[in-house]
């Protein structure tokens, strides 16, 4: 529906539902019916800027082949777990041909979408970009392109946002309560925090430095690995931003 109102011409705008709660908080309404939610959602719709980037249909058609391949994904996870409860062999040979057919089909899916998105050159440039940067393959690639039409487009910070990749504070007064990363894009996220493990432990060199530094200082080795995916976000964000292959010897900070 989205897509045929802005070929349409129409600006859309998808509101969570907790904006439209929030909004109806704010001015106190709790009366609910039909009529009184639309004028609610006219009335919050009408105070929120427009999204400023508009949606890639080329990116969005090539969103549902990504989310097959990490359901297949999400499938090999769960046969690996439950091979490790099975004993009898041959049980397990079932299990095992299973996790092997599956990725096969993984890896032909993948190759599918990188050979669609490279028909476009304008993506195709974007990809190798992402490529360049040590830790970031093509798998990891694909999905920051695809989840993330927004890269390079963006500062750091909104970057990070979107991701659900940002610390965000929770203070008050003298309370200096922890830090927490909330929200955001679930499956990039988990895509970026999977590539972040091998690069800070193999990788790249100023994620392997970060991972040190963070751990040396008592941080837990999730926390750590959380800092380097978002970490390894700013790097994607500015290579594309400045359009520009990664520098080993001058890192993007």
């Amino acid at each position: 529906m989205v897509r045929h109102l802005q070929a349409a011409g129409f600006v859309v705008l998808v509101l969570q539902p907790l904006q439209v709660r929030a909004f109806a908080r704010l001015h106190r309404q709790r009366a609910k019916n039909d009529a009184l939610d639309a004028a609610l959602i006219a009335a919050c719709a009408a105070v929120i800027e427009p999204h400023e980037i508009g949606q890639d249909l080329r990116l969005t058609a090539l969103a549902d082949a990504l989310t097959f391949v990490e359901q297949i994904e999400e499938d090999i996870a769960r046969f690996k777990t439950r091979l490790e409860h099975i004993g009898e062999p041959r049980l397990k040979r079932m299990v095992l041909a299973d996790i092997a057919r599956l990725k096969v089909r993984r890896l032909a899916q993948l190759r599918l979408i990188a050979k669609q998105l490279r028909a476009h050159h304008d993506l195709a440039v974007r990809l190798d970009l992402l490529m360049s940067v040590p830790g970031i393959g093509e798998r990891t690639a694909l999905a920051l392109i695809i989840r993330m039409p927004e890269l390079g487009l963006i500062s750091r910070e909104q970057a990070s946002a979107l991701a659900g990749l940002a610390p965000f504070d929770d203070d008050s007064g003298k309370y200096k309560g922890q830090r927490h990363i909330a929200g955001g894009r679930a499956r990039l996220r988990r895509s970026l925090y999977a590539a972040a493990l091998p690069a800070a432990f193999r990788w790249n060199k100023a994620l392997m430095n970060l991972y040190s530094r963070l751990t040396a200082a008592g941080k837990a080795h999730s926390v750590a690995l959380i800092a380097c995916a978002r970490k390894l976000l700013i790097y994607a964000n500015t290579v594309v931003a400045r359009g520009t292959p990664w520098l080993q010897n001058t890192p993007a900070t």
